[in-house]
């Protein structure tokens, strides 16, 4: 068992606020991956009043052994009061940025393209000067309901390659790198304005080498935002650590992203999708669409 460093501690937030964003998720009847994946930075994020939203589960259709959202629950059929009560939520919450995920859903035919689409609207007429975030699975390669969601132009389209390709069969048993990387590319190519995302976990045994391919490919892509976070184990039923990367190793992934062309390189032992995710909205005014 590898053994975690003292540099790697969360610090204990100001439980009165986390208080106040759970009372709101809560009455409204809204998960989060925050919540549901167990994420270190969940009271960083709801003492600061963000919050990821996880719509259409949280039951997911495929078994990662490296995430903690439950896959043994059938999935339910989409609630089409979902996006109605989202937006409610961010309306409460006084978001500038909200980023919105998803469960797998390969039950359904377009993935739950459509649900995407239904809260993004929804959010767009109680808070239109929110910017939205979409982190969405691969949708099987189902590149016309990645069309149906890019047609109402979320600010940030956001997919994560996950991990090197050497371990996909591991790590993400049901995806699949190249075609990740075909979302990403097709996002840019079908509507030039959004902004591609991706993000990379690491301690799972990969090489620094195979991290900067990665980088490099998705560049090649033209995937302009990217973070980089230390793989955590949920249960002892997931996949172990393989190391612990320092923080200089971290700085040197950042400095190279940069390097490459990335926009934006958020790498840090507690980096996750949507962290700081709000800080693409400076961004956008610095390089705009």
């Amino acid at each position: 068992m590898v053994v975690k460093p003292d540099w790697l501690r969360v610090k204990a937030p100001q439980w009165e606020r986390v208080g106040q964003v759970k009372d709101i998720l809560h009455d409204l009847g809204l998960n989060t991956v925050c919540e549901e994946a167990s994420c270190p930075n969940i009271g960083e994020c709801f003492h600061a009043g963000t919050a990821t939203f996880l719509i259409m589960g949280p039951a997911c259709t495929r078994a990662c052994p490296y995430c903690d959202i439950d896959f043994e629950k059938k999935p339910k059929a989409l609630d089409p009061t979902e996006p109605e009560r989202l937006a409610e939520a961010v309306r409460r919450m006084s978001l500038n940025h909200v980023v919105i995920t998803s469960v797998n859903r390969d039950d359904l035919p377009d993935g739950g393209a459509s649900q995407f689409v239904g809260c993004i609207e929804a959010v767009r007429r109680l808070s239109p000067q929110t910017t939205i975030e979409v982190l969405i699975p691969d949708l099987c390669g189902n590149w016309q309901a990645l069309e149906t969601i890019l047609q109402v132009q979320p600010e940030v389209l956001n997919h994560n390659s996950e991990t090197v390709p050497r371990l996909y069969r591991r790590v993400r048993p049901q995806g699949d790198y190249h075609r990740s990387l075909e979302l990403l590319k097709r996002s840019r190519q079908f509507l030039p304005e959004v902004y591609t995302k991706s993000g990379i976990m690491v301690g799972l045994g990969e090489t620094d080498a195979e991290v900067r391919q990665v980088m490099q490919d998705l560049r090649t892509v033209n995937c302009d935002l990217l973070t980089l976070g230390q793989y955590l184990q949920p249960t002892p039923k997931h996949l172990p650590v393989a190391n612990f990367i320092p923080p200089e190793q971290f700085d040197a992934w950042k400095t190279y992203g940069q390097s490459l062309g990335f926009l934006q390189v958020v790498a840090s032992p507690l980096t996750r999708s949507s962290y700081h995710a709000e800080q693409v909205r400076t961004l956008m005014e610095k390089y705009p669409r």
